[in-house]
This record gives structure tokens, sequence and C-alpha cells, in this order.
């Protein structure tokens, strides 16, 4: 069975446009979607390692780079990210996907290859990584799940988010979270790229690790923060996107924002709607973050 790497990159981002192509560390030669590439290509049970980006003009650049590193690079629906990856799948003749994207530059390939190992093991349809730090978890899908899980999603919410048809429908597919070891274990730490803070942070990390270990790992990473905690200052006001299935989560999470930030007005306004549609403002204080 062939495994294969696919990678999903875009130009368009809602807080730091162009952010795939940013060099890292700052001032480097080598960008974002460089390092990705390099890292998945690390892998031991990779085959293929693909790209898949739209058609949109904004992301010819992205395309341009798979040409000059050699790696293929399909194009697809900017807004159907589900088809994207099942027409890139299909065309290289992939049969278990690793779920990879363009905003984590410190993917362990250690991670990949634990993932891919218990999914084949389990003969899962999913398998998701959890609790490691925010930025090295994956996803890994089997073809043939993918597909069907494409020919259910009617939504538009879930052809943009890749394997949420799968996670939702646990009766259909065999799904199975794998917890990261204690070791390496972090889910509090953000080292993925959404935001300046997060590539702040990401271009110190790469400054202190990149030179004396080009592949650094999860496990070098937690030793860094440990020896230097100040670092996640950088980014902890940066709130993790989230996907939510109701108007009522997505409105409880708004008012937990603007409480973070002392938006009174804001909030009450908030916790008013939210009860009014049967809510309780409680629960606003008591939700925890998805893992």
């Amino acid at each position: 069975m062939k495994t294969g790497g696919i990678i999903q990159a875009r130009h368009g981002s809602v807080r730091l446009p162009g952010k795939v192509l940013l060099p890292l560390p700052y001032g480097a030669k080598t960008s974002v979607l460089e390092h990705i590439i390099r890292r998945a290509g690390k892998s031991r049970r990779l085959d293929a390692v693909i790209v898949a980006t739209t058609t949109r003009g904004e992301d010819d650049g992205i395309a341009a780079l798979c040409r000059k590193l050699k790696v293929p690079c399909f194009r697809g629906d900017a807004a159907d990210v589900l088809s994207r990856y099942v027409r890139a799948a299909g065309e290289h003749g992939i049969d278990v996907i690793v779920r990879l994207t363009g905003d984590n530059p410190c993917l362990d390939a250690g991670v990949i290859d634990a993932a891919v190992d218990r999914h084949r093991e389990m003969k899962n349809d999913y398998t998701r990584t959890v609790r490691y730090p925010t930025g090295l978890n994956v996803e890994v899908v089997s073809f043939e799940a993918l597909r069907a899980s494409a020919r259910h999603a009617v939504t538009a919410f879930e052809k943009e988010h890749v394997t949420l048809h799968l996670a939702k429908n646990p009766e259909k597919f065999k799904n199975h979270l794998m917890t990261a070891n204690a070791s390496i274990r972090d889910s509090n730490l953000r080292i993925t790229l959404d935001t300046k803070e997060d590539y702040a942070l990401l271009c110190s990390v790469f400054d202190q690790l990149h030179a004396k270990i080009p592949f650094f790992g999860a496990r070098e990473i937690l030793e860094l923060f440990k020896r230097k905690p100040w670092l996640r200052l950088i980014n902890a006001r940066v709130a993790q996107k989230r996907v939510f299935d109701t108007l009522e989560e997505e409105l409880a999470e708004a008012a937990r924002l603007c409480g973070a930030q002392d938006l009174k007005k804001a909030r009450a306004y908030l916790e008013k709607r939210l009860c009014g549609i049967g809510r309780s403002s409680p629960s606003l204080h008591t939700r925890r973050r998805k893992a």
C-alpha cells in the first residue's frame, strides 16, 4: 500500500496572508513550506510527499516552489479542500493519506511514522494524534474512507474541514485517537503559524535549534522551552482557531474571547443572546478547548 503525505497550503490566510512562503527564520533563504516538505521527506513511512494548493493565481508561487524542489503539486478547488485531497491522492495512487498543513514547520517525522504504524496495526479508517504540542499533531486516513466521506459530505463546512465528516460519524468509520507519550506531551504549547506572534516565536525556535539540529523534533522543542520558559510568552495571547458545530458554540467562544480582552459590554451582549436561545452563561466559564 502506498502511503503519501499531502500538505494543504495556500497563500490566503485571514490572520497572516502569505505565511507559507515566509522565510524561516527571518532573513533565511528557506521558506516555511520548504521546511515542511523537507521534514515530511524524513519520514520512513511516506512513499510520496505532495503539495495540494488551489487554482487561484495567488498560489502560483507555491506551485513554482514545488517545481523548484521537484515535489508534486496538485491544484484544486479553493473552498472544497476535501475534494482536493481525494483528487490529489487518487491522481498519485495514494492508499493511506497523512494529512499535513502548511502552517506547521516544526513537523516531526517521528510523529508521522508512529501515527502511520498505529493506523496500519489497528486497521483504522481514521487516526488522529492528540496532546502533542499544537503544530505537531497529524492525521492519517485511508483513501477509501476519505473518498466515502467526500460522497456524503454535503455542507460547505464539511468540505472545508477535510476530516470533519469522518470524525463526526464513528459509527460508519473506525476512528482512533493516538495520545502522545507522557515525555513529549504538552498540548498547551503552541508552535504553529497563524499570526505575527506565532511567526516571532518560530523564528526564535529555528534560530536556536536549526543550525545544530536541522530536523529537531518534539523532544528538542520541549527541552528548549524547559530551558527558556519565557518563549511561551511570545504568543501566549494568541487564541487557537477552532471548529464549531453550532452558532451557540461560536457565540460562547466569542464571549470568552471578549472576556479575555476585557470587552465587558460585548461579552454581556453575547451572554444575553446565548441565554435567549437556551444556553446558560455559566457554561462560558467551564468550556474547555478541544484537544
